[in-house]
């Protein structure tokens, strides 16, 4: 290891920070190195990665640290390390040019870049020297070098056109596409095509959850399940019955809920401490990567948590309440934010080196694999039916094909291999001895577990994804009524109001750690926390937080609006190194910017009687109308936001503050709605919302089911609410 830091040493990012004793000359983003560039007249190397990747690791250990590449790189090259999690506008710029070179993309992204910053060559992790059918890194940097020397008119070239590239791909193309139900059936139809029907989830493998899937297969098929009525029972579905009976609202429930029920019993859930691993590397969800992201945690709890309000099965309320509990405990920061993740690899307990803790081996999962014997030790005569239930093998359970590197052997992942019932007829216990024995091996597993090298924690708090947080914990508010959950919910949007939001010029900042709140916000940061505050608000009535909705609202217009092509750029192009102002539109992972900025529009406009919303939210639906027709499944949260546009929403008001109130409140809460919005005025026509309006002078709390504006006569009773909302 080095033992003079490089620059990265004065740097917050803990992905940086970890590289800050690389021989190489690591410099952050900024003008700096971009000035050395163009000064020594070198070409840049780009590595872009997080603090929780496991293949930036081995990269770094194979090729960073290394003293004889580091000295090729640095004499070819101006180095810079960028944190994507920190700078999504430089990650998401190159990885589209890494997508377009290539046809894929992923991390440790490298890519070399002209002095002007184009990119004329990517690559994904690149080894030392030539395996698995790729070019080493120290052969690739002297033919790039001397490309540079020789050829510098066609690397200026080719860099040239893949900017021109992306910027056209980013620009909104008028369309004359109509928006339609029949776009939603066929979104639906494009994920049932590409389902697995006997493992759950959709491909084969790796399977990645992608909540922004789930989110529209819950909303699609709970819509065809009630038939589309609205608040006086009218059909109000434009699909004719056989397009309706071809998609299958029970058929899209079944593929949701048997998609959620393979993820909790896998492999890719912690079934000893909560929380949801990355991806499954395979079909059976058995074997995950093991690194566990706050935006995972946020949106798997949401998918529970409405799984729960439509089934009312307690099963997924409890896995939901479980992923939220190991936030908590593991993910929340003293003042109220959230962490950001933990990573895949740890240090394997019985290598370690008291010595020199730098030297410690590393390997994916180390904390969380099990070998058949430590059970047995642990749990005694207990052992066999917790091994049978969790599926412990002497050799070790990874299935066939799934542990390329021999990472596995003789070790287990544990997972649900048999049910309580299952279990309990083999040994011939009543299931709550069953019970007991596998909840009682799981605490004492878990308390051995504790004392293993943990995971590295990323302690950045990132206002994107604590957005995404705190609308779970308000919808677990909603969904279990359990005080805490508001609590942390609040907590957490006071941590980014006080930290993370100027007030003056009402800007949000992205990142805090350490002390420090730095980087301007991008189009997630205002739309996830935007979506955040109303969430908070439809749970506690604050109307604060609705009224800061409605300042980042109009801040997003003014910074992020495509005044021309409609739609919302993703940054708000006043930082010169971001060559192109993308607008992503893909819901991956994390649902886009776009996806839940117009959703947010299409709410208040609601909530406010706002037309000029609605219809930049129309305008932006519309944009993007022409991929949304061809590739409905490459957009499901748009989809989501479509839905909510076409069929126009519950807008619910509880007027009256007593017992009664709270009730109603509730009866609404318990319910999936994904069509609405809910008012509650607690003070007469006190409110800024459309609800002061409509409701009746005389103080009796009552429930108004609205539509488009137009009310039904109001109710006095739970009864005649519920009545309403069927």
């Amino acid at each position: 290891m080095n033992k003079t830091p490089n620059r990265l040493i004065n740097e917050k990012s803990p992905y940086l920070l970890q590289h800050a004793y690389n021989p190489v000359d690591w410099y952050p983003w900024g003008e700096e190195a971009f000035q050395k560039a163009k000064n020594e007249d070198k070409p840049i190397f780009l590595s872009i990665g997080y603090s929780t990747c496991y293949w930036c690791h081995v990269m770094e250990r194979e090729v960073f640290e290394i003293d004889a590449i580091a000295k090729e790189m640095n004499r070819i090259f101006v180095n810079i390390k960028v944190d994507r999690e920190e700078r999504p506008d430089v990650d998401r710029v190159y990885m589209s040019a890494l997508q377009s070179m290539t046809g894929s993309g992923g991390w440790p992204m490298s890519m070399f870049l002209t002095n002007e910053l184009k990119p004329f060559y990517g690559a994904t992790y690149i080894p030392p020297t030539a395996k698995y059918g790729m070019s080493g890194f120290e052969d690739l940097i002297n033919q790039l070098d001397k490309a540079w020397k020789e050829r510098r008119s066609e690397i200026n070239e080719s860099g040239e056109k893949i900017i021109d590239y992306i910027r056209e791909a980013s620009e909104s193309k008028k369309t004359d596409t109509v928006l339609s139900e029949d776009v939603l059936l066929k979104g639906a139809e494009q994920f049932t095509n590409g389902f697995d029907d006997e493992y759950g989830g959709f491909g084969e493998s790796p399977k990645f959850p992608r909540p922004p899937g789930l989110n529209f297969l819950m909303m699609y098929a709970s819509a065809l399940l009630s038939n589309r009525r609205g608040a006086g029972g009218e059909v109000k579905s434009g699909l004719p019955d056989e397009a309706l009976a071809k998609s299958g609202g029970e058929a899209g429930l079944r593929m949701l809920i048997r998609t959620l029920l393979q993820m909790a019993r896998g492999g890719m859930y912690d079934h000893l401490g909560g929380g949801f691993h990355r991806y499954s590397v395979d079909r059976y969800w058995r074997v995950p990567h093991f690194e566990k992201m706050l935006y995972d945690q946020a949106q798997l709890a949401v998918n529970y948590i409405e799984a729960f309000q439509v089934t009312g099965d307690n099963y997924f309320g409890d896995v939901a309440k479980d992923v939220l509990n190991y936030v908590t405990l593991k993910m929340k920061s003293a003042e109220g934010g959230f962490y950001s993740a933990e990573d895949a690899e740890s240090v394997i307990p019985n290598r370690i080196n008291t010595v020199d803790a730098l030297q410690n081996e590393k390997e994916e999962g180390a904390c969380y694999v099990w070998e058949k014997k430590e059970i047995d030790d642990l749990l005694g005569d207990d052992a066999e039916i917790f091994n049978y239930y969790f599926g412990v093998s002497e050799h070790g359970n990874a299935p066939q094909g799934s542990d390329p590197h021999s990472v596995f052997t003789e070790k287990n992942i544990l997972y649900i291999a048999h049910s309580i019932s299952e279990t309990s007829n083999k040994f011939e216990k009543a299931t709550d001895e069953v019970h007991r024995i596998i909840e009682e091996g799981k605490k004492k597993l878990f308390n051995v577990r504790e004392k293993r090298p943990l995971p590295h924690l990323d302690d950045k708090i990132l206002t994107s994804w604590n957005g995404l947080m705190i609308s779970a914990y308000a919808k677990a508010y909603q969904a279990f009524g359990e005080p805490g959950y508001i609590e942390t919910a609040k907590q957490a949007a006071e941590f980014i109001i006080n930290n993370l939001y100027n007030a003056d010029s009402c800007k949000l900042l992205r990142r805090f750690r350490d002390g420090e709140a730095k980087f301007d916000g991008n189009l997630d940061d205002y739309a996830f926390f935007t979506q955040a505050l109303i969430d908070l608000y439809e749970s506690c009535f604050d109307e604060k937080y609705l009224n800061l909705a409605v300042k980042l609202t109009e801040a997003v217009i003014a910074d992020f609006y495509d005044n021309d092509g409609s739609g919302f750029y993703d940054t708000t192009g006043k930082d010169a190194s971001i060559l192109v102002r993308t607008k992503e539109d893909y819901d991956s992972a994390e649902p886009t910017g776009n996806s839940i900025a117009i959703m947010n529009l299409l709410r208040l406009s609601y909530i406010f009687d706002n037309r000029e919303w609605f219809d930049i939210a129309d305008k932006s639906l519309h944009s993007f109308a022409d991929k949304i027709s061809r590739m409905p499944y490459a957009m499901p949260q748009m989809l989501c936001a479509l839905d909510f546009y076409l069929h126009k929403p519950k807008q619910i008001v509880i007027a009256g503050n007593d017992g009664i109130a709270q009730e109603m409140i509730r009866e609404v809460h318990k319910r999936y709605l994904p069509g609405k919005i809910l008012i509650h005025v607690k003070d007469g026509n006190d409110s800024r919302t459309f609800a002061a309006k409509v409701i009746a002078p005389g103080g009796k709390t009552q429930a108004y089911v609205c539509e488009n504006f137009t009310c039904k006569l109001p109710v006095e009773s739970v009864i005649e609410l519920s009545k309403l909302l069927e």
